[in-house]
């Protein structure tokens, strides 16, 4: 008896058929196509429930293994800060050098992060997402893998998203290590608060300096380590509080260079003078901190955004990558730090 063949299971789409596999519809598309970075188990399991459904690749499922709308998007909280502005300008460099197109998301303030998470306006536009400088909470984790496309967190490690980012703790450890060498024992820090998060790895940082003051036995006082909202206002709240008090500190690590460049503007308006009264050291290097003179721990933010979409070319190319790249800090010492006076 000659058995004839099965008709084609016309309804059955490569998304039906990667759910009926347990894999996403990227690494579906990626096995039907035969690309790399997909293993044999995987590749013959979706086949297999391919060919149980009679199903044939179509050119546009096809196109997923290569990136089906030629755009990238990237989801960030500012564009026009310098390190955030810096890291989009590569990303958008490097995408165009692929003949790709670069779709930007900003989302500004909580309101325009909970609208963003749920109206997904990047569904069905974009071939991959690059998350910058910007922490993913588990539900909002579950609405990105709604979009099943690839994600690359750029400037900080969220969710279990393949990330690219500096050592936090290790970059709080060359500014503490700073001013300890230089003879400076009672220390502050103006530690960062993120209003639209509620963690963020930055808190490395903080961890530092309080690991930083223990290795030498120094305890920690609550009045030195103050908390403030991100920039430069932050910043000039943080000294403020710390004048005030009745034994101000020798040196103060500012958790980024915006708050120090507050902090500077505090001090030099109530006629102290920098180092010689007080010492400051903070950490990214933009381009304003050599025209203040400020010794700061340098990060690259352009490295970031650029390896962070490398990653996200290869994982939709079905090529190896990192799940976690870490880039360099270095101490770049300047006039605002000195051995304390007093």
């Amino acid at each position: 008896m000659t058995t004839k063949p099965e008709r084609p299971d016309r309804g059955v789409t490569l998304a039906d058929i990667a759910r009926e596999a347990g894999v996403s519809l990227a690494t579906a598309s990626r096995a039907m196509s035969g690309a790399r970075g997909v293993s044999a188990a995987t590749t013959r399991k979706v086949r297999e429930v391919a060919e149980r459904h009679s199903y044939v690749v179509s050119p546009e499922a096809s196109g997923l293994s290569r990136g089906s709308t030629g755009r990238i998007g990237v989801l960030t909280r500012h564009i026009a800060r310098p390190f955030y502005a810096e890291a989009l300008e590569e990303i958008e460099s490097v995408l165009a050098g692929h003949g790709l197109d670069t779709v930007v998301h900003c989302v500004r303030t909580p309101e325009d992060q909970r609208s963003f998470f749920e109206r997904l306006p990047v569904r069905r536009k974009v071939d991959g997402l690059v998350v910058l400088a910007l922490p993913v909470t588990p539900h909002e984790k579950e609405r990105l893998d709604l979009l099943d496309v690839a994600v690359v967190a750029a400037s900080g490690q969220t969710a279990d998203y393949p990330y690219v980012s500096i050592d936090d703790a290790e970059a709080g450890r060359q500014a503490m290590d700073h001013l300890l060498m230089l003879g400076h024992r009672r220390i502050a820090m103006i530690n960062a608060i993120d209003p639209n998060a509620s963690e963020w790895p930055i808190e490395l940082r903080a961890l530092a300096y309080t690991r930083a003051l223990d290795r030498l036995g120094i305890p920690v006082e609550d009045d030195l380590f103050v908390r403030v909202p991100w920039g430069a206002d932050g910043g000039t709240e943080g000294m403020e509080r710390l004048l005030s008090l009745r034994e101000p500190p020798t040196a103060v690590f500012a958790h980024s260079d915006d708050l120090a460049y507050g902090a500077l503007r505090v001090l030099r308006r109530a006629g102290l003078r920098v180092p010689e009264d007080m010492s400051i050291v903070s950490i990214n290097d933009l381009p304003m901190s050599e025209v203040l003179d400020l010794t700061t721990v340098r990060q690259s933010a352009g490295l970031q955004g650029r390896l962070a979409v490398e990653t996200l070319l290869a994982m939709l190319a079905g090529e190896p990558y990192e799940h976690a790249t870490i880039t360099p800090t270095r101490l770049i010492p300047r006039g605002s730090t000195a051995p304390p006076t007093r």
